[in-house]
């Protein structure tokens, strides 16, 4: 080929010339068909564990006899038993050998994690069994310096929710006839239509190695998030005999008391306010999705729907997902939630991980149980609440519905059917468009591009809150990132000197403000792995007109900085945040000489939830930056964890670590840690619960001469108008001209012309 090249570079023979042409463009083309090749071949070591793979993991274990493991869903706590079962995921330079060159992939392994209650010192293990599909090994799986699991740290399981219930049994005997009277009826026990129900709150307990949980009484009805009674309770559950957990205190319109026996003593006696609830109706439930008032759509046609004329344009092959330039593999890890790997836009990768590490929700209020929520979600194992979507609502009808299965605390695989949906959409705004007047009445030309876009969705409700999970595909080049809040508010019960902490939404219910925020991970491999990080603003400039020194010239000038070290690339809230970051390769450049690079843009409102290390700050370091840069670690995997929402005091996992060694950032392996979010202070119209409008927030991955022009002018779906000599429009496009009867059966006609009347 070398002779080849060097007779075309001479300008020999025409002949010569074009045979050169030829083997390069069929270069060019084997070379993406490997590629594409390689990154199908590549998209299974990010599957999730199939069910045959999570079955015979479990088998495993539950053959090694020192084990000694019992089913999870065993009602004693005083036992070992799996947790939780999911995919462990290869180190990144294993699997760009497969991705890559097309080697062999490494071996399938699972993470595991067990809870050892049987012990005399109860205790978490992690471990990592492989291969898959058929285990025969197991190692333990150690965290960035070796920090131990506190046994307290972990979730609470369905069999510890069977102990609370119990204890609540005991309590609200003992406090039925108050509960009874004040509530209109409902009671914990023996209540057909008029039950008591709970909500429990974490963190569970003010400090390492605690596990006291506040629990709030209210009324089992649709909607129940947004019915507390008033009655707030703390148990101490740290002991694994469930006969021995106490109530510490117990809160009652805004007293707090040492037991119940104290409350119930003292409201016999009259010593304590009576609030009295209202009579439950349940023609009037507020809570409820139920229509209600005047509406003036009409109730006997349909809104518009989404078709596809001619059928997708995309495709789907288990895990792995192509569209209009676009492959990536997925997953949806059970502990954190989505995850696309070997992102790849015409066979260049982009990002090697883009994934949702944490979701967190942090309140304020006037009652304990208020005061003292803070929600940590992967603690809940959002990344496994992931629930059936339906058709028409959730995804449109047409889209690509998908099987999740997941293992936290089950003892055989759950199905979550239709959990995961794919679908190309009209954003119904062009991606482009122009429209050149000849400023005479008439013009010169139209152009336009529509903008249609795929969409990777999925969900997690994580209790009371449903985020709705997008990643979104589109035509040029762009990625974006997003989450849209919905679900019920949490609430407390209202006392005058809640307002300081929230807004009045109902009689007797407070609606508590909180933030929002949510963590990503971005491993961006911008034309390889060697990347760089600078930031751009703008600076004023004032010089002598060159054209009329009398005067002078105030502009803006682009100023760039360099970021050099992770500190330096660590932005803290409340501090400038640059007009642009830009993660760039700087030894490959476009055709016109400038570095190949993206950039992410924000699309947020976020902010600092606590003061730096206070408390329970310290579990969610990440907080503290809406944008921090490092080097990829294969220790540094995750920002958070299962165990930080009841440890956040001393976390397994501490963000704050992986930028404490402040390494260089310079033409190295980058990772970008995003931090989106807002602020929530409730009103009014989130009854009966919060709507996405407004609720969404994410970020863009935007090409920053990445290409050498707009990606997508090679889509088909443009349109072109010209004036013709005879005056009629001439339409020049490369798709059907009629789109179909199920959209119209009538041709694309544009004029063009504008006159007066």
């Amino acid at each position: 080929m070398k002779d080849c090249l060097s007779s075309c570079e001479k300008g020999e023979e025409e002949a010569m010339r074009l045979l050169c042409l030829l083997q390069l463009v069929c270069l060019v083309g084997c070379s993406d068909s490997r590629r594409r090749d390689w990154a199908h071949h590549g998209a299974p070591m990010f599957a999730d564990l199939t069910v045959h793979e999570i079955k015979a993991v479990r088998a495993y274990l539950h053959g090694i006899p020192e084990l000694d493991l019992t089913d999870a869903r065993s009602k004693t706590l005083q036992k070992n038993s799996i947790l939780l079962i999911e995919l462990h995921l290869p180190k990144k330079h294993e699997a760009l050998r497969a991705l890559d060159r097309g080697q062999a992939k490494p071996q399938r392994q699972a993470r595991v994690v067990i809870q050892f209650g049987k012990k005399t010192k109860p205790s978490i293990t992690e471990y990592i069994v492989s291969p898959l599909p058929s285990p025969n090994s197991h190692v333990v799986k150690t965290f960035k310096g070796d920090r131990p699991i506190r046994f307290e740290s972990r979730p609470i399981t369905a069999a510890e929710y069977e102990h609370m219930h119990d204890i609540l049994v005991k309590i609200t005997t003992k406090a039925h006839k108050l509960l009874f009277e004040t509530t209109g009826g409902f009671s914990f026990t023996n209540c057909s239509d008029h039950c008591l129900t709970f909500s429990d709150i974490a963190p569970r307990g003010l400090g390492p190695g605690e596990r006291r949980t506040w629990i709030m009484l209210q009324k089992s009805v649709e909607g129940y998030f947004i019915h507390p009674v008033g009655f707030e309770v703390l148990v101490n559950h740290q002991d694994l005999d469930p006969e021995r957990w106490t109530v510490e205190k117990v809160w009652y319109n805004s007293k707090y008391f040492d037991s119940v026996e104290e409350l119930v003593e003292k409201y016999e006696s009259g010593d304590v306010e009576r609030v009295k609830l209202p009579e439950h109706n349940a023609d009037d439930l507020y809570s409820t999705y139920i229509p209600r008032g005047h509406s003036n759509t009409p109730t006997n046609i349909h809104g518009p729907k989404l078709v596809e004329p001619q059928g997708p344009r995309y495709q789907v092959d288990h895990n792995f997902v192509e569209y209009s330039g676009w492959s990536f593999a997925y997953r949806v890890r059970s502990t954190a939630g989505l995850q696309v790997f070997d992102l790849r836009f015409n066979g260049e990768r982009i990002a090697y991980e883009i994934s949702l590490q944490e979701a967190i929700a942090f309140y304020a209020g006037d009652t304990p149980a208020a005061m003292q929520t803070k929600y940590i979600d992967a603690g809940w194992a959002m990344g496994s609440s992931t629930y059936e979507l339906a058709p028409g609502i959730d995804c449109p009808e047409i889209a690509t519905f998908v099987d999740l299965y997941h293992y936290f605390d089950t003892d055989k695989p759950v199905l979550h059917k239709n959990a995961l949906c794919i679908f190309e959409m009209t954003t119904a705004m062009p991606l482009r468009r122009h429209f050149n007047s000849n400023f005479k009445g008439g013009y010169n030309f139209y152009g336009g591009l529509e903008n249609t876009v795929l969409v990777l969705r999925t969900t997690s409700t994580v209790y009371n809150y449903d985020y709705i999970w997008d990643f979104l595909f589109y035509q040029n080049g762009v990625m974006e990132v997003k989450v849209s809040a919905t679900g019920y508010i949490h609430a407390t019960f209202f006392t005058p000197n809640g307002l300081h902490y929230g807004t009045k939404v109902y009689n007797y219910v407070l609606g508590n403000l909180h933030t929002h925020l949510i963590h990503y991970k971005v491993d961006l491999d911008i034309a390889g792995r060697e990347n760089s990080f600078e930031s751009l603003d703008l600076k004023f400039v004032n010089f002598t007109n060159p054209w009329s020194p009398r005067h002078f010239i105030v502009q803006s000038k682009l100023h760039k900085t360099e970021h050099k070290t992770e500190r330096s690339a660590a932005f803290r809230f409340g501090k400038k945040f640059p007009r642009y970051v830009h993660f760039y390769n700087p030894n490959e450049k476009n055709k016109w000489g400038q570095q190949k690079g993206y950039r992410i843009q924000f699309n947020s409102h976020a902010h600092s939830v606590l003061p730096r290390g206070w408390r329970e700050e310290n579990g969610i370091s990440w907080s503290r930056y809406p944008l921090a840069v490092t080097r990829h670690r294969e220790s540094e995997a995750t920002s958070s964890s299962i165990y930080t929402q009841n440890d956040p005091w001393e976390p397994v996992v501490s963000f704050e670590d992986y930028i404490r060694n402040n390494e260089d950032i310079v033409n190295q392996d980058l990772v970008a840690w995003v931090t989106v979010g807002f602020l929530h202070v409730p009103h009014s119209e989130d009854i009966p619960n919060t709507a996405t409008p407004g609720n969404a927030v994410g970020f863009f991955l935007r090409p920053f001469n990445f290409f050498d022009e707009d990606p997508s002018l090679a889509s088909r779906s443009t349109v072109i108008v010209r004036p013709g000599q005879d005056g009629k429009p001439k339409v020049q496009r490369w798709t059907p001209e009629v789109i179909g009867h199920c959209v119209t059966n009538k041709p694309f006609f544009y004029n063009g012309t504008y006159a007066g009347v």
